[in-house]
């Protein structure tokens, strides 16, 4: 089913939304009385709980207050996790933990179909981020591609910093046999009716070659992203 609204986020040191950032979360999130969020850490419940409370904070600081705001892990029964989903108004996926672990997760507690039929705004930030792709890899674990949701055509490394030279090269690896988006903190993706802006500093890798992401870039995702509206 077509999702109304995607955003792809690296991630956000300072625990804060941007002004360009939260100037599109308002003019889309119309809707807000419930905002689920799904963790990747699914047996951390202490964590968890701090996690959603604090991104909630970030949108309710921006006047983008949510009437519900609750976390799915290991502690949510899937008759209930299945309901929050299909409830929601908009879907976080969670960073901070393994990406696999939060695709089991969402197997296992039935709402990977709710998930991928949803009329919800979807996020995701960091490994939530790189499990929205069609092809995911985590390179914490291995250089191997798994299946992600398959919301997007967008393969991302998360917190590219050109100083952090071990994520560097892991990212350059991830490149070698597919296309890669490096994406800096406070960058993001938006994606809604085929139609993709960016906001901060995205680099384009192919082949161990990497470049600041053009027009053109973004043009050819786009042509190639029919599939996300099916």
């Amino acid at each position: 089913m077509r999702k109304n609204f995607l955003a792809v986020f690296s991630g956000f040191p300072e625990h804060h939304f941007s002004k360009e950032i939260t100037e599109r979360l308002r003019s889309e999130l119309t809707e807000r009385k419930s905002i689920v969020f799904i963790t990747a850490c699914p047996l951390d419940f202490e964590q968890n709980d701090d996690d959603c409370d604090g991104m909630y904070e970030m949108f309710a600081e921006q006047g983008l207050p949510f009437e519900k705001h609750c976390v799915i892990d290991k502690r949510t029964e899937p008759v209930k996790a299945k309901e929050l989903v299909e409830n929601a108004d908009c879907i976080f996926l969670m960073g901070g933990g393994v990406c696999e672990e939060q695709l089991d997760l969402i197997r296992e507690k039935g709402c990977y179909d709710a998930l991928i039929n949803c009329n919800a705004a979807i996020f995701g930030v960091s490994a939530g981020a790189m499990n929205m792709a069609r092809k995911t890899v985590d390179f914490f674990e291995s250089m191997e591609a798994f299946e992600g949701l398959g919301l997007t055509n967008i393969t991302v490394s998360c917190h590219h910093d050109p100083e952090d030279t071990w994520r560097y090269e892991q990212t350059l690896r991830m490149s070698e046999d597919r296309t890669v988006y490096a994406m800096e903190d406070m960058s993001a993706f938006f994606i809604k009716k085929g139609r993709i802006n960016v906001v901060g500093t995205i680099y384009r890798v192919q082949n161990r070659e990497l470049h600041v992401l053009t027009e053109k870039d973004i043009n050819e995702l786009e042509q190639d992203g029919d599939y996300i509206w099916n």
